[in-house]
């Protein structure tokens, strides 16, 4: 695993295309080999925002494997998510019947409700409308300063609109 000190909060990890954004964030999380194992000091949580291979699962699924693997799982926070990002009405449906913005607005609620101490987010705005950008972006500004847990937001430049604690430049 990279040994990357991470500081609670925001931190940025921006770089081009093919320099190593999303294997840092696997790093960070454990998932860097097949086999995930996430380090014995670190909870920490990465999901690949399109949920590959997933498309006979709904989102209750989808977040029903998420909370067994996460003690901290904020069942209250999924509820606004899900709300906020408008996914109300395709909680029947498959992932296959969803919009590419649509699964990865599931992905990033149930991400966001892991309560994971590191909590990887790779490109969370791509494919999401301007409304759903503006909750997550929200979301992350209103806990820019948690005293124990870090929000690792992977693209190709720092959002301007949040306070971070790090930028990492990969490339």
């Amino acid at each position: 695993m990279t040994d990357l000190s991470l500081p609670a909060g925001l931190v940025a990890v921006v770089g081009d295309e093919g320099t190593g954004k999303t294997r840092l964030l696997r790093e960070l999380a454990g998932q860097a080999q097949e086999t995930p194992s996430p380090g014995p000091d670190r909870d920490a949580v990465w999901l690949d925002l399109g949920l590959p291979g997933l498309d006979g699962s709904t989102p209750q699924g989808v977040w029903d494997a998420l909370r067994t693997r996460h003690p901290r799982w904020n069942a209250a926070l999924l509820q606004e998510l899900a709300q906020a990002l408008g996914l109300q009405p395709h909680l029947e449906k498959t992932l296959s019947m969803l919009s590419t913005g649509s699964r990865r607005k599931v992905a990033l609620s149930g991400l966001l409700a892991a309560g994971a101490t590191v909590t990887c987010l790779d490109q969370p705005y791509a494919a999401l409308d301007m409304a759903s950008i503006r909750v997550i972006r929200e979301f992350l500004h209103a806990n820019a300063d948690h005293p124990a847990r870090t929000w690792v937001v992977a693209d190709y430049e720092a959002d301007e609109n949040l306070p971070w604690r790090r930028i990492i430049q990969l490339g």
